[in-house]
């Protein structure tokens, strides 16, 4: 089974591992917030997974909350360094008493302009990333 840190960490790594810390932070603290409120899942494994899903429960391609998890490539770990680092925040993630989001449950990059975005408070930008909370 699949832990809490290494969901966590794949939410950082495959979403955030170029960004600076705060901004991997960021990402994780988005998972957590996710599992607090009713309209996700309630672990941050079921939230990092949730999407529409196929006949044989695969992972419908773009059709998922985080795009790493259903953008059709395998979840390899290329960079060891990374990974490690993606573990550490995942673990400062969990024993935080600061949300650093300001209670965000949903982030984009710069570069798209989801429709959502419009219904949600913009709480802060990290890195690459531009953090929400529902209204």
């Amino acid at each position: 089974m699949i832990t809490t840190i290494a969901c966590l960490a794949m939410a950082v790594y495959f979403e955030a591992r170029s960004e600076p810390i705060a901004g991997q932070l960021a990402v994780a603290q988005v998972v957590l917030n996710r599992t607090m409120s009713h309209r996700f899942p309630d672990t941050a494994c079921e939230v990092v997974k949730q999407g529409m899903v196929n006949s044989a429960g695969n992972p419908v391609k773009n059709k998922c909350q985080f795009s790493f998890w259903c953008d059709g490539k395998k979840e390899t770990v290329r960079n060891n360094d990374s990974w490690k680092t993606a573990e550490e925040v995942a673990r400062a993630a969990l024993a935080a008493s600061i949300d650093i989001t300001e209670g965000a449950t949903f982030y984009h990059t710069p570069d798209v302009s989801p429709a959502w975005r419009h219904t949600k408070v913009r709480t802060v930008q990290l890195g690459n990333h531009i953090f929400y909370r529902e209204k």
